[in-house]
């Protein structure tokens, strides 16, 4: 038994059984196995909540579960109010189409304008294109309006610059292949404000009651230039100085006696006609012989004479030399030498007819013809008479029909009230120019502003501080109206456009 035992022993090896490993075997050849390294166990992680709590919440006052909630606790205020405790609310922003402005210093997002797009919005709440910009000198306003034109060719549109009374839009204009066309004393350029414009184009293929409209507008027209081009000078437009004048439109013309071709006038020929009427006209105009003629209307020609040897005189008095390309992206209408002269009421003058040239050109315009049609410095117009302001009024009320964005820049909201007296009709009529615009942008002011904003245009007080502090801070900054929504808006140019905009080169050429 002993010797089997020890046989078994030595069967079994080092182990004391009888296989033995492939690592024991290859060790005794002198060579060792190759293992696979183990890799090294991860670091423990702490868990993100070490002490989960307790069902029931940790037992300390104050804190655990409750059956029921607290009350809440319950504010009153006033939207003026509301921003104040949370001043990261801000309303929509408007609808991402048209020119991309600048952002909205309230909510961070992107600020687009399309004012006829606006109007066809039902959720908007804006009634017509017109856009009224008001802004102290040397806050952007003209940046402003001259990105938005740069902005808005893209989508179709082309520009009118009513009278650029300071060359601010020469550089623009150029750049889009423009050459600025020129009026003042001494100069070639003429313009008829009595012009017919596109209305007279195919006269004779028109059926009669075409003619009919066309004559009409026309004549409503040249009625309210002359209303107040007359006015401007001091002379009461009374009912019968409408009548005589439109019996001298409708005889110059050829309508009154039913000619196929209308004939073109000019206004030294209204004049002429007055100061030596025929026998026909006289009758027209109720007056019983020449001399009474000639008294009734002495006013009258004296006005319109005083306006044709005089501010009228080698610019509005003759055939218009300028016709409109109206497939360029820009047209402009230059007064810079007659500004020059300092004669703000001429610059008005001027003004005056340019705007009612201007409506001629645009009365046939086509569906798909998209205009701005910009009027600078309106102010000067609206200083002269309250006809001058009635005329304006008239190409304001316009601007829905005939599908134009109109842009009307003014320093101050106080500036259209400077058309009359204090309480007077002019005054009234001028400050309800502000009602024909549903889209207003208040560039920065003073703060003596302050009182006209609110009063004016019913600013609430952080509303004016925007106007009268935020935006005074940096160029291009506004408060825009759209509507009865308030937008806090930034303006952004590119490089391009800064330097399209820069209107300090005077200034910089004296320093």
């Amino acid at each position: 038994m002993t010797d089997r035992r020890q046989l078994a022993s030595s069967r079994g090896g080092r182990g004391g059984s009888g296989a033995r490993s492939i690592e024991s075997l290859l060790a005794d050849f002198g060579s060792d196995l190759p293992r696979k390294p183990v890799p090294a166990p991860a670091p423990a992680v702490e868990p993100m909540f070490p002490r989960a709590a307790p069902a029931k919440g940790p037992r300390r006052v104050g804190h655990g579960w409750a059956a029921t909630l607290p009350p809440l606790v319950g504010y009153q205020m006033t939207s003026e109010q509301t921003p104040v405790m949370w001043p990261l609310i801000a309303g929509q922003g408007m609808p991402p189409w048209g020119a991309e402005m600048g952002f909205d210093a309230l909510s961070g997002g992107r600020f687009f304008v399309d004012p006829i797009g606006w109007v066809l919005a039902e959720d908007i709440g804006v009634t017509n294109p017109n856009v009224f910009i008001f802004g102290k000198p040397g806050r952007g306003k003209s940046a402003l309006v001259k990105a938005f034109v740069l902005r808005m060719i893209r989508f179709g549109y082309r520009s009118l610059v009513l009278g650029d009374v300071k060359d601010e839009y020469e550089d623009i204009s150029r750049f889009l292949g423009v050459d600025p066309y020129r009026i003042g004393p001494g100069l070639p350029g003429r313009i008829n404000p009595l012009d017919f414009g596109p209305l007279a184009d195919a006269w004779e293929q028109q059926s009669r009651a075409e003619q009919q409209r066309r004559a009409t507008v026309a004549f409503n027209r040249w009625l309210f230039l002359l209303r107040g081009l007359i006015g401007s000078q001091g002379v009461a437009f009374t009912p019968t100085e409408e009548r005589v004048i439109n019996k001298v439109l409708r005889h110059l013309t050829g309508w009154a006696a039913g000619a196929s071709t209308l004939r073109p006038i000019t206004i030294p020929m209204v004049w002429a006609a007055l100061d030596n009427p025929t026998d026909d006209l006289v009758t027209a105009c109720r007056y019983s012989d020449l001399q009474d003629f000639h008294d009734g209307t002495r006013a009258l020609r004296d006005a319109l004479g005083a306006l044709c040897e005089g501010s009228l005189q080698g610019m509005f008095d003759a055939e218009s030399t300028f016709r409109p390309d109206w497939k360029a992206p820009m047209q402009t209408l230059s007064l810079r030498s007659l500004h020059d002269t300092g004669n703000k009421i001429a610059v008005g003058i001027a003004l005056m007819c340019l705007n009612s040239w201007g409506q001629g050109m645009r009365e046939v315009a086509s569906a798909e013809d998209r205009r701005i049609v910009l009027r600078d410095e309106a102010w000067l117009q609206t200083r002269l008479s309250l006809d001058a302001v009635m005329t304006l009024d008239a190409n304001l009320r316009l601007s829905r029909t005939d599908g134009d964005i109109q842009i009307v820049t003014y320093h101050k909201p106080s500036d259209p009230l400077s058309a009359g007296d204090q309480g007077s009709q002019a005054a009234q009529i001028a400050k309800d120019l502000l009602n024909l615009s549903d889209v207003r942008i208040l560039m920065g002011q003073d703060q003596a502003v302050a009182s006209e904003l609110s009063a004016l245009l019913g600013l609430s007080a952080m509303q004016q501080d925007i106007v009268t502090g935020w935006a005074m801070q940096d160029k291009g900054r506004a408060l825009w109206m759209v509507g009865e929504q308030r937008y806090k808006i930034a303006t952004l140019l590119t490089p391009l456009e800064r330097r399209l905009t820069y209107t300090n080169t005077a200034l910089d050429g004296a320093l």
